[in-house]
């Protein structure tokens, strides 16, 4: 085994390899091997990152070699148990770099999370976060606090355990923030939302502890210095109830002492820097310099904080907490009290006795504060009492006794107060519900050790070792259970035990046993107790030591470090005594409550000196004796502060032990608050210290790495052999183990699992990363060998081909040029010969005479010369001679020297040249090319010399011949000269003047030559200057033209962007548009779903409390409108039910009663609305004038008229509304008072009341009956006068058609927005309850809200008119007292007909007034033309706006009238007893009053049911039909035609109360089967498909001009004839939209589960991706298992939900609009775990989500869905996959990032990139230099910094108009439906 080992040493120390070496700076430094190691080697040869060698010794006793560093794979992991190698260095670097580099502040660290504190806000705790880690495993997501508080909520509801959260670390490492965010998790998924404020009341309470409990220290500004345990309670459905909080060792000392650079607590800073206000000037304070409890420090102020502001913010903090005013100043009062008591001044009386001098001003304000006299208080500081058995006597005491007598009452004064506060905290936040089990959370610093420490850093250090041992136990129980699940063999492990440390403090003879002994003592000091504690344990126990140069300090190992005390101050604080008779006097305070309540549970206490311990000390708080037991009560006094600290610390720790712990360890990083910053010394200190790395140690010395068997044979198959892979994976992985781990120690074989030590996956990825380098190169140079053959091989051919047409080329051209140079040789020969002879004959004569002579001359002139240069050559030969031999003599031996020099040299130089070529492999490659290419090149030349060889010797014979022919031609050539030398010597005496008249000629020449210089150089001036005027000239020319181009070319770039700039504007405006419409639709949409959900919150609680109050009776149920709603939702509260909820409701109709003080009331506003309108009538008849000609005059401001009175018709509309929300409140409050009093009878039918109600009723209806009438008749009258004149003046106003068509245009306008407004405020209305109560709901307020609505109709317009028209009041009072008069003749003219019957009244008030217009008009004609002109159109507006006010007056009426119908049927039905219901039968009540204008038209094909067959319509078609036959087998929609065919014959025989029946009927229907089915997809989608049809045929068949184009005529014939059912479609919208929102519910709950598996875990590319270590933390396994979701599983289930929407007959575009929010929620979802999973974000995972992606584009091409926009909802997805893959290093590829990533976020880019992680040794980790260049990039991006997607999005739908083409008449009713009882007609 040993040799096995020293192998796997000299295997992993090799060259290059890393290791960690101590450091003083950075604690550790890594360092880098460059020497292999051996065995027996005393130090390694390392190099540091900065470059510099070092040799590292070995310990030569040990031999201990330095700790292996970590595959950078392994580095960042999540966990740190993952981790190799298990130890210091490596935990720390893990640390670090997930800190600094990733910006990720939480890492486990096995079942601890380990927190850095990163002194920045971070937005990672939002309420996506939350939902994102709610149900999710603690394994599958990334480390957080969240996570923590799931693991601990989950286990809560599973197991039935209370839990607890041990949050500690030092003081600033971020304890409170992280126990907050605990309590902000539970206060969320605990759906707990009425309950959240008991975290806000937690957190309130957070000053107030903090200014009470927290003080500067030396290393921190705000140090916690008590601990405190929290428990959040909750009830049986896990949700939470209240909290109660528990302090611990708070520490008093703090009070009366402070060390340098320290404070008191923040609260006395506080109340002397607030000492100013008025409300304190009582108090007397000063500056905290002033007092000695504040001073002692001599730093009273930390930077940045302002203690006035902080006071202002613990005074709202009390407020929120129910501490009043008075109590405040009374908490005040004390405080102020005991900064005095610090300084009152002791002196000496004598040796031993004080005293306080009289008139202690400091003394007097605390007497006076506290309500207590000088004298005792000055009398008991300096004195005590001493009891005997027999007697009592009082002994003054001297100073220093004195000052701490004083110090100990200011301490137990101020526990005393900290108590007070706790208690009223714990009462605001009780809970008078019964809790069922609770979840603790733990805020506790952790250990702690400083330059000087006392008693309280010693119960501190006590405390975290108790803290630390129950961690190690559980740590260890843990791991124990771990192996014994899978079944390994248990080996001890060998963990640091702390018992014996725990022993030495709390053990008989311990540390504090002895304390409490020496206390006992009379004469017991500190210097005793340190000598016994010597004597006791310095010899027997190794953990306690004695420090070298002092006597008075004792030093403990603990678990963390060594730490030295002070003795001084152990006694007196352990003792903790205050003198009994200061306590009384402070009780017998009678002007102080508070001060009394303080001490109102006070016993009488004595220490074992003598005096009286307080109940204080830093753990009395949770020591509180039972009030009940007197007798234990007085013993717990006597307990000294130690005791009581160990019987508090047990209690703690029995309440964690009771409980289920997590760990969270908070890491301060460094001591100087900056952000993102990293002090490897603080976080090693801290780790030792809060037992992360003893975990670490634990798991090391087990087997920490764990991995499944599949993911050992998907992560190491590389290292197997094909032969090696079996079936069974468990054989395969040990067969592999065994042969690459020789040491079977290494690792064990377990049920599940395989169990390595530390470093063995380390080696394992070493072979691995071996094994692909080796193969990576081999397929490297495979391929390059393939590519560089193939790119031979392919040149080679292009090489031949080229060669093969370029040389063809070149032989053509050869032949070419030697044909032609052969032709023109030959031509030249001839033509030469023949020039030349003619020329030769000519100067031939010439010649002859010419050489005689000159040969002649010449000859003796040569004779001449040859005979001096003979003579010359003679004496130059013989001096050139002597001269050479002199020189050549001493030129040949330089010679010679130099040239034995260079050639020495040089041979040296070859000599040394050769020897290195001839070891150079190379050379020889290179003389061997040189050496081919010289051989052919020299053969290419002999090939060349021959061809020239061959040609040579033919033209040297050629030139034989010719040669041997000219020397004979010569021969009889110099014959003939001979002969012409005679002639020559003739001629010579002419050569004189021939030579004369040639000079003479060459003069002339020369003049001429010079005439001509003069005149080209006149010329090329000339030139040169026209040339540059040309160029000028050109330069201009092109100027303007440049400056032309570029104009137009600006001109059109303007046009251009302009065109864009404008196209660009309208897009965007159209894309705001479309925005804000979706936005308002999805705002629309997400009311109604919040109105659905309280309706069946409504339900379900009614349906509680009937279930648990009332017994069913038979009879009618009754159902109680609630609430209204604001978007035109109308509430449907009638339901069919079963036998049995029929009958639950005839109790409700006998208790039925009339609140007729409220009816009465409601009456009489009717009557005063009614005179109120006439009056407003008839000062619009006078008004009406003026009204006329100012809307010709001013159309714009008729206009913002318009506007204001919709706006003010919006205010009265809210006015009213709230007005009826009061009213109905107030009536359900009378209802309830009724039903409980005796004389609840007087209201039923057939009382006074109630007959008084009815005759009320009666003389309503018949006064609107004549208002109706006279209503018409006006309207009549206007129609006929309208219609006269536009016959009689045709032609006239065929001159002015713009103004009437704009009239009438605005008339249209003004209806419609009148109809829309009616229609909106009606179905604003609350529906009718039930038929059987009047004053249900208040039915008559709608006959008031009716009136109330005409009358503010005609109020505004008048004030429109008022504002508008003030300025002409004066100049038409004439013209108003004629149309008084002729007001007064109409009247007279309506009373005349009145008299007549109804036909005859309409046809005489039309003549009449036709013939008064007549006569009207022919005078004004023939008087003015013009005036009659104007009078005209005058008239003509007039009666436009006439006929728009009477509209709306009459739509008013005619529905107010058809309501009075209603009530005055349902009156007759009270009365006469006709509404007797049976069991099972209910009867529906009405959505809302419908405007149901009659048409007169015929109609063909329809389906005719019976009224009580009503019941087993909807029962048999919508309760109880199986959605999946009628898809299959009937046609899609048959449900939805059967209904309408059904409605199309109530509307035929004209019966609207069967109409609202049957529509009540289905909504109500509908409703309740998707209640009772809302979870099944194919019943909602089914439901979904037949509502959208059943709206569909509503606008088809609606007689509506827009929906009737797409209609057949026998379609057409069809439509509805009696009713119009506009606003029950809005209804039956809004019911598909609450349909498709559950829809989409239904469908994400089936999906959810799938899409993190299918999508992110499963490797749908086998082999892809790698799997690495895990932890201790599972992760879910990305290898697919037995039940695991993968694509696959997606897939099919999206043409689940796609084929089952296609066979209900859903619209092919709201199909679309389910696909695209499909396809949104996996989007979301996967992006939104991608970015909270750092083992997603690899290189590899971007590949499978890529395929992925391209799996679900694939399936919508398939499906024809590629135009719905879901692929566009995947584009962050995408995005984000490819940010994974694509290059990140240079700044290009951050701007390609940048332009590439448009979908996504920033923060998630950023996000994305931290966490990017390499699965390989061969990735690269992202820069942090390259994610600080994105930031700086995207830094100017608008966009919300939320994280995560928000998963509950869902897109705002639309229902498109989609006509049907199936005829009515030819549906046919399947008998399986079992509707035999409809009779088709």
């Amino acid at each position: 085994m040993h040799e096995n080992m020293n192998q796997e040493l000299d295997f992993m120390f090799v060259k290059y390899a890393r290791v960690w070496i101590p450091d003083v700076e950075e604690v550790w430094r890594s360092a880098e091997l460059t020497k292999d190691y051996r065995q027996g080697d005393g130090a390694l040869q390392l190099q540091l990152e900065d470059g510099k060698e070092l040799e590292y010794k070995l310990d030569p006793k040990t031999n201990n070699l330095p700790h292996l560093r970590n595959p950078d794979i392994l580095v960042g992991e999540n966990d740190l148990t993952a981790l190799s190698y298990l130890h210091e260095p490596a935990v720390l670097h893990n640390l670090k770099v997930r800190f600094i580099d990733s910006k990720l502040i939480y890492t486990y660290c096995g079942i601890v999370l380990v927190a850095i504190n990163p002194y920045e806000t971070l937005p990672i705790y939002g309420a996506d976060i939350i939902n994102a880690y709610s149900g999710q495993n603690m394994g599958d997501m990334d480390p957080h606090i969240f996570a923590v508080a799931e693991e601990a909520y989950k286990q809560m509801a599973r197991d039935e355990r209370n839990q607890s959260i041990i949050v500690s670390g030092e003081s600033g490492a971020g304890k409170t923030v992280s126990a907050k965010y605990a309590m902000r998790y539970f206060a969320t998924v605990s759906g707990s939302a009425s309950e959240a404020n008991v975290e806000e009341k937690v957190l309130a309470s957070n000053p107030i502890m903090e200014s009470i409990g927290n003080a500067k220290t030396t290393r921190n500004d705000n140090s916690s210095r008590f601990g405190k345990y929290i428990e959040i309670g909750f009830d049986k459905r896990y949700h939470i109830i209240g909290a109660n909080m528990r302090t611990y060792l708070l520490e008093k000392s703090r009070v009366v002492f402070q060390a340098d650079e320290e404070r008191n607590y923040h609260i006395f800073y506080q109340l002397c820097a607030s000492a100013h206000l008025p409300e304190f000037k009582a108090l007397k304070l000063g500056k905290a310099d002033d007092f000695h409890y504040t001073k002692q420090g001599r730093n009273p102020v930390i930077d940045g904080i302002d203690d006035a502001k902080e006071m202002s913010t613990t005074r709202n903090a009390f407020t929120l907490l129910g501490v009043n005013e008075s109590y405040q100043m009374g908490l005040f009062r004390i405080l102020a009290s005991i900064l005095h008591l610090g300084n009152v001044e002791v002196k000496d009386r004598d040796s031993d006795s004080s005293i306080i001098p009289p008139n202690n001003g400091h003394l007097s304000v605390f007497c006076e504060l506290m309500g207590v006299t000088y004298q005792d208080m000055s009398h008991w500081l300096c004195h005590k009492k001493l009891k005997t058995a027999t007697e009592t006597y009082i002994k003054p005491i001297p100073k220093l006794q004195a000052i701490n007598a004083r110090d100990a009452l200011a301490k137990h004064i101020y526990a005393k107060l900290f108590n007070w506060i706790v208690d009223h905290v714990n009462k605001a936040l009780h809970s008078t519900v019964k809790q069922h089990s609770f979840i603790g959370v733990l805020d506790i610093y952790g250990f702690e050790t400083f330059e000087i420490n006392s008693f309280e850093q010693f119960c501190i250090n006590y405390a975290n070792e108790k803290l630390q041992q129950q961690f190690n136990m559980h740590v260890f129980k843990l791991e124990q259970e771990e192996y014994m699940k899978e079944q390994i063999p248990w080996t001890l492990i060998d963990f640091y035990d702390n018992q014996p440390c725990i022993n030495l403090i709390e053990a008989k003879m311990g540390v504090l046993d002895l304390l409490d002994e020496e206390c006992k003592m009379p004469k017991g000091s500190d210097d005793s107790w340190a000598q016994k504690l010597y004597n006791t344990h310095l010899k027997t126990c190794a953990l306690f030591e004695k420090p070298r140069m002092s006597n008075k300090a004792f030093i403990i190992q603990h678990f963390a470090d060594k730490v030295e005390y002070q003795c001084d101050g152990f006694l007196e604080k352990n003792k903790d005594t205050v003198n009994e008779e200061q306590i009384h006097v402070l009780k017998a305070s009678k002007k102080f409550d508070l001060l009394v309540e303080l001490f109102q549970d006070e016993e009488k206490a004595t220490s074992p000196t003598g005096a009286a311990p307080t109940t204080g000390g830093r753990t009395r708080l949770s020591v509180k004796p039972d009030k009940s037991k007197a007798g234990q009560a007085s013993k717990e006094h006597k307990k000294t502060v130690g005791l009581q600290f160990r019987n508090s610390l047990h209690l703690l720790m029995e309440t964690l032990n009771a409980t289920t712990p997590h760990y969270v360890r908070c890491i301060k990083p460094n001591d100087y608050k900056f952000a993102f910053t990293f002090d490897p010394k603080r976080a090693v200190q801290q780790l030792r210290a809060c037992g992360v790395l003893e975990t670490i140690r634990i798991s090391a010395a087990g087997f920490p790495s764990r991995w499944t068997y599949q993911e050992f044979f998907s992560r190491y198959r590389v290292l197997m052999k094909q032969k090696d892979v079996l079936t069974d994976r468990k054989m395969t992985c040990k067969n592999v183990l065994e042969k690459l781990v020789q040491d079977q120690d290494k690792y064990q074989f377990g049920k599940t699992k395989i169990f390595f030590r530390a470093g063995q996956v380390a080696y394992l990825e070493k072979l691995r990363a071996d094994k692909l380098r080796a193969a990576c190169i081999r397929i490297q140079k495979t391929i390059r060998c393939w590519l560089a053959r193939k790119k031979y091989l392919r040149m080679k051919h292009a090489a031949t081909t080229i060669q093969r047409y370029v040389r063809g080329y070149q032989a053509r051209c050869l032949a070419k040029f030697l044909r032609r140079t052969r032709a023109a040789i030959i031509i030249q020969k001839y033509q030469r010969m023949y020039v030349q002879r003619k020329c030769y004959k000519r100067k031939q004569a010439a010649a002859l005479v010419m050489q005689c002579i000159l040969r002649a001359y010449m000859a003796r002139q040569l004779y001449k010369a040859l005979l001096r240069e003979h003579k010359a050559i003679i004496i130059q030969k013989m001096v050139r001679g002597w001269l050479a031999r002199q020189w050549f003599k001493r030129s040949l031996r330089a010679i010679v020297y130099l040239q034995c020099c260079i050639r020495r040299m040089r041979a040296k130089r070859e000599l040394k040249k050769l020897k290195i070529e001839a070891r150079s492999v190379e050379h020889f490659k290179k003389l061997n090319i040189g050496m081919e290419n010289k051989i052919m090149q020299l053969q290419r030349r002999i090939d060349e010399q021959n061809k020239d060889n061959r040609s040579l010797s033919e033209r040297l014979n050629g030139l034989e011949i010719s040669h041997a022919a000219e020397s004979e031609r010569l021969r009889v050539e110099v014959t003939r000269l001979r002969g012409a030398e005679e002639d020559a010597k003739n001629n010579a005496n002419k050569v004189t003047t021939l030579l004369e008249e040639l000079e003479r000629l060459r003069k002339d020449l020369q003049n001429t030559q010079k005439e001509k210089k003069v005149i080209e150089e006149w010329a090329k001036t000339y030139q040169d200057e026209m040339e540059q005027m040309i160029s000028e000239l050109k330069e201009q020319n092109h100027l303007l033209k440049n400056e032309k181009n570029d104009l137009n070319r600006m001109i059109q770039e303007q046009g251009q962007q302009w065109t864009e700039k404008m196209q660009r504007a309208l897009k965007e405006e159209t894309e705001q548009l479309e925005n804000d419409l979706n936005e308002e639709r999805s705002r629309y949409q997400n009311l109604l779903t919040e109105h659905l959900r309280l309706e069946e919150k409504y339900d379900d609680l009614k349906e509680e409390i009937t279930l648990a109050v009332n017994v069913p009776k038979p009879g009618h149920r009754r159902t109680d409108s609630t609430h209204s709603s604001n978007e035109s939702e109308c509430t449907y509260n009638s339901e069919f039910a079963e036998s049995e909820e029929g009958s639950r409701g005839g109790e409700d109709v006998s208790k039925a009663i009339l609140d007729m003080s409220l009816f009465l009331k409601l009456q009489k506003r009717v009557s005063e609305l009614e005179q109120e309108k006439q009056s407003l009538q008839n000062e619009l008849d006078r008004r009406e004038e003026q009204f006329q000609r100012a809307r010709a005059r001013d159309d714009e401001e008729h206009k913002k008229a318009r506007s204001a009175e919709l706006e003010y018709e919006s205010l009265k509309r809210q006015e009213l509304e709230s007005e009826n929300k009061k009213l109905k409140h107030h009536l359900n409050e009378m209802r309830q008072s009724l039903r409980g009093s005796p004389e609840a009878g007087s209201a039923a039918p057939g009382s006074p009341a109630y007959t008084v109600l009815l005759d009320q009723l009666n003389s309503s209806n018949e006064e609107l009956e004549v208002r109706k009438e006279e209503v018409l008749i006006l309207r009549s009258q206007l129609v006929s006068q309208k219609e006269a004149m536009q016959h009689k003046d045709e032609k006239a106003t065929m001159t002015e058609p713009l103004p009437y068509i704009e009239d009438v245009q605005k008339l249209t306008d003004a209806k419609e927005i009148s109809q829309a407004y009616m229609g909106l405020k009606d179905t604003n209305r609350s529906p009718f309850p039930d038929y059987h109560k009047l004053n249900e709901d208040g039915e008559l307020w709608l006959v008031y809200e009716g009136l109330k609505e005409t009358n503010r109709l005609l109020e505004s317009q008048l004030q429109a008119q008022r504002r508008s028209h003030e300025n002409e009041v004066e100049v038409l009072r004439g013209e108003l007292q004629s149309v008084k008069e002729e007001n007064n003749r109409q009247q007279q003219l309506l009373a005349q007909n009145l008299q007549l019957p109804p036909e005859a009244r309409i046809e005489a008030s039309l003549q009449h007034e036709i013939t008064r217009l007549t006569n009207e008009n022919l005078e004004l004609h023939s008087d003015d033309p013009k005036e009659y002109k104007a009078y005209r159109i005058s008239m003509l507006r007039r009666m436009v706006d006439l006929m728009e006010q009477l509209e709306k007056q009459d739509k008013t009426v005619r529905k107010l009238k058809k309501q009075l119908k209603v009530f005055a049927k349902k009156i007759n039905d009270l009365e006469g007893g006709q509404m007797d219901v049976s069991p099972g039968q209910t009867t529906d009540e009405p959505v809302h009053p419908v405007n149901i204008p009659r048409r007169e038209k015929d109609f063909q094909g329809m389906l005719e049911y019976k009224k009580e067959d009503e019941l087993k319509l909807v029962k048999n078609l919508i309760l109880e039909l199986k959605p999946r036959g009628v898809a299959v087998n009937l046609i899609p929609g048959l449900p939805a035609y059967i209904l309408f065919m059904c409605l199309r014959h109530a509307d035929y025989v004209n019966d609207d109360q069967k109409v609202r029946s049957l529509l009540t009927s289905v909504i109500n229907s509908i409703k309740k089967i998707l209640k009772k089915r809302g979870d099944d997809f194919e019943t909602v989608s089914f439901w979904l498909s037949n509502t959208c049809r059943f709206l569909h045929c509503l606008k088809q068949y609606s007689g509506d001009d827009q929906f009737m184009k797409h209609n057949t005529p026998k379609q057409n014939d069809h439509c509805l004839s009696n009713f119009d059912l506009a606003e029950y479609r809005q209804v039956l919208s809004d019911l598909a939209i609450q349909i498709y929102q559950q829809l989409i519910k239904c469908m994400e709950n089936i999906l959810q589960p799938m899409i993190v598996s299918g999508m992110l875990e499963h490797e749908t590319i086998q082999g892809v991706s790698g799997v690495k270590p895990t932890g201790l933390r599972k992760r879910t396994s990305s290898i697919a298992d037995e039940g695991t979701y993968t694509l696959d599983s997606i897939i099919r289930q999206l043409n689940t939900f796609h084929s089952i929407m296609c066979q209900h007959g859903t619209d092919p575009e709201l199909i679309k609009q389910v696909v695209k929010q499909q396809f949104y929620i996996i989007g979301a979802v996967t992006l939104n775990n991608l970015l909270l999973r750092k083992d997603m974000c690899s290189w590899s995972k971007g590949m499978q989500i890529r395929y992925n992606v391209s799996q679900l584009e694939e399936w919508l091409r398939d499906k024809n869905l590629m135009t719905c926009g879901a692929k566009e909802t995947l584009e962050p997805l995408i995005q984000a996959a490819q940010l994974l893959q694509v290059k990140k290093k240079t700044d290009e590829d951050a701007e390609a990032i940048c332009s590439m990533c448009n979908a996504l976020s920033t923060a998630q880019i950023v996000k994305v990139l931290n966490l990017y992680t390499p699965v390989n040794a061969f990735e690269e980790r992202v820069s942090v230099l390259f994610i600080r260049t994105i930031q700086t990039r995207l830094r100017d991006r608008k966009e919300s910094p939320q994280l995560l997607m928000d998963t509950k999005l869902i897109y705002p739908v639309t229902f498109p108009f989609n006509p049907s083409s199936l005829a009515l008449e030819t549906i046919q009713i399947p008998g399986s439906l079992n509707l035999a009882f409809l009779t088709r007609v």
